[in-house]
């Protein structure tokens, strides 16, 4: 049986699900929706068969589908999610779920009364490097975290303006939270501080802070420190996660894990793309109703959501935020 998919969004990450769903057997990309018609019929010329629309409750009632990608900016959320729920349809969402709370808890409010497939874009859990962090910390005792999400800023209008994309601790450190608690626990305290020293200075319309940090308590007593920034040049980056624990030192990066446990290094390069493996556990659990490749569905993503938002609140009020187990 070949599965029919829909995209909402026509932007490059719609573009990069597209082309490895295009390379799966049993899988056609049917219907694709931007925000006007061109958009959907230049996404739709690159993907034989597909229908563009700029609607998708009409690209919905037009066709049968048997999954959704949601890949839009953070602001447009909540109607499509709820729409898809309504109609049963599984879908995969690319994070981070919401730019506040409101919208991400009433989805998930309506996420219970259904057994509904979802995946939410946390490509990282996906990763062999990782996979071995999990392993090796099972031997070990943790004592604290640091991370980074150290970049530039992206050139969109849309992600410099807080009230669209909600600052970059909720739109690109949200992956770096969400590894800590795959790898580390749950997070039961915020504490963060942010700031503008660069990028409202260089660019128009820049609302977001570009230089923030987070102090987190998990509840098993890790404590541990994430930090972004977005002021740096083009093509810079430095984005990780370094454990410290009673055998030694785990340093995660993008793409590999070094391991330095009592004088002896070693260390683990990722070979497969993190990316195709997320889509096949999304298509598998649609195909046969198997979720158990998937490793971040709606409702935990939700959890890393609500670190990321007492972030933000913390950050407002200038006092920790403790999270509701």
């Amino acid at each position: 049986m070949t599965l029919k998919i829909g995209m909402i969004g026509t932007g490059w990450f719609s573009r990069k699900h597209a082309d490895i769903l295009s390379k799966m057997d049993g899988v056609q990309i049917q219907a694709i929706c931007g925000t006007s018609k061109e958009k959907a019929a230049d996404m739709a010329a690159d993907n034989e068969g597909a229908n563009g629309y700029d609607q998708y409750v009409e690209m919905l009632d037009a066709e049968e589908l048997d999954a959704v990608y949601v890949v839009t900016p953070p602001m447009v959320r909540g109607e499509i999610e709820l729409e898809l729920i309504g109609r049963g349809i599984p879908f995969l969402i690319e994070k981070p779920l919401g730019i506040e709370d409101k919208i991400p808890a009433k989805v998930l409010e309506r996420m219970y009364e259904s057994s509904l497939i979802t995946s939410v874009g946390y490509h990282f859990r996906y990763s062999d490097s990782v996979q071995h962090l999990k392993e090796n910390l099972n031997s070990q005792t943790l004592g604290m975290v640091l991370g980074k999400w150290m970049g530039e800023m992206p050139m969109v209008g849309w992600w410099r303006d807080q009230e669209k994309s909600g600052g970059q601790f909720i739109e690109q450190t949200t992956h770096i939270v969400d590894l800590l608690r795959y790898v580390c626990g749950e997070v039961e305290e915020v504490y963060a501080m942010y700031g503008n020293q660069v990028q409202h200075n260089k660019h128009d319309n820049v609302t977001v802070p570009d230089i923030g940090t987070v102090s987190l308590r998990l509840q098993n007593g890790v404590v541990a420190n994430l930090s972004n920034t977005c002021v740096l040049p083009s093509g810079m980056g430095d984005v990780g996660l370094k454990l410290y624990t009673d055998k030694g030192i785990l340093d995660w990066q993008v793409d590999k894990l070094e391991i330095d446990q009592e004088g002896i290094k070693t260390a683990y390069k990722d070979t497969d793309n993190p990316y195709i493996r997320e889509n096949e556990a999304f298509i598998h659990a649609v195909r046969t109703g198997d979720t158990s490749q998937i490793r971040s569905d709606y409702s935990d993503a939700y959890l890393t959501h609500k670190v990321t938002y007492a972030a933000l609140e913390s950050a407002r009020s200038g006092v920790p935020v403790k999270l509701k187990k």
